[in-house]
């Protein structure tokens, strides 16, 4: 299962505007790869080139040394894609949508069954997919990537339309498509999913990757402080800001919070003083990474 992926100095450009510029990286077989970047950043169309749905102006792209532009039969049975805008044969019920997938890939029937179990939408077969929420249209598409069992799976901002309830339900589906040895390549706006399911992540702006490396090591890079949250009252602001190694202390949000990059001394300090009341502690995020590469301001 899985499959090796390289891509080298990807350029795209539409109407003289370069939507990417010169991207490189390279995919393990068997990795959980994250691309995440601002609206407009490059992100789709970087993985509709690696998926072979788009040329390149220039670079290339291969996947287990076949170039998926080739469309070569023996690939493209290997591929699952997951649009980020979908589309359905007009009138077919969800089973119909599914067994067609399954058809043109030669699938058993009875992995129509499964995927349906898998999307949640057992008591939907028999729907026609006009008639299906927003959220439940998402997850049959996702059904109908992975209905003939691919070993690398192209997500393109999966869990975009899906309530917090079956967003968490799709990422232990996708955590365990990738304990099985496939190949997932995700787009996300969602900074939580991108950290907490992708082995490395590629943040994208002004099509250029800006950092690449695993959640864990982009965190660690970013030398944020920790932040110590306490009930209000539990200790003086001033006394806060006094213990050693506090960078600062503000009541926010109800909260008294204090920024350390010593915590250690911090909580131990706090501890000796009972002022531990309503304690919790939250070091950097994936969010925090991104936002300080590719700041605030609102995208088109």
């Amino acid at each position: 299962m899985g499959a090796h992926i390289e891509v080298a100095g990807l350029t795209m450009a539409y109407d003289d505007v370069v939507v990417v510029d010169d991207v490189s990286f390279q995919i393990a077989p068997g990795e959980f790869f994250g691309l995440i970047g601002p609206n407009g950043a490059g992100k789709t169309t970087t993985l509709e080139m690696v998926e072979g749905l788009r040329r390149p102006l220039s670079g290339t792209v291969t996947i287990d040394g076949i170039d998926p532009a080739s469309r070569d039969p023996k690939l493209l049975r290997r591929i699952g894609v997951q649009l980020q805008t979908s589309a359905f044969f007009e009138r077919l019920t969800a089973r119909e949508q599914l067994q067609s997938f399954a058809a043109l890939y030669d699938a058993p029937r009875a992995a129509v069954g499964a995927m349906l179990e898998l999307a949640g939408l057992e008591d939907k077969a028999g729907t026609q997919t006009s008639d299906l929420s927003g959220g439940q249209r998402q997850r049959l598409s996702i059904a109908c990537a992975l209905v003939h069992d691919p070993d690398v799976v192209f997500l393109d901002e999966p869990t975009a339309s899906l309530d917090p309830q079956a967003r968490r339900n799709l990422w232990d589906v996708l955590r365990s498509l990738n304990d099985d040895g496939r190949t997932v390549i995700l787009t996300t706006h969602h900074m939580d999913e991108a950290q907490a399911l992708c082995d490395r992540v590629a943040i994208i702006d002004g099509g250029k990757i800006l950092q690449l490396d695993s959640p864990a090591a982009l965190i660690r890079g970013l030398n944020a402080p920790v932040r110590i949250s306490l009930a209000p009252g539990t200790l003086a602001l001033e006394e806060a800001r006094g213990l050693s190694g506090v960078i600062s202390a503000d009541l926010e949000n109800d909260a008294l919070i204090v920024a350390t990059r010593d915590p250690v001394s911090v909580l131990t300090a706090l501890a000796g003083l009972g002022a531990l009341e309503g304690l919790s502690v939250a070091g950097a995020s994936l969010e925090d990474v991104f936002l300080e590469l590719t700041g605030r301001e609102y995208r088109a």
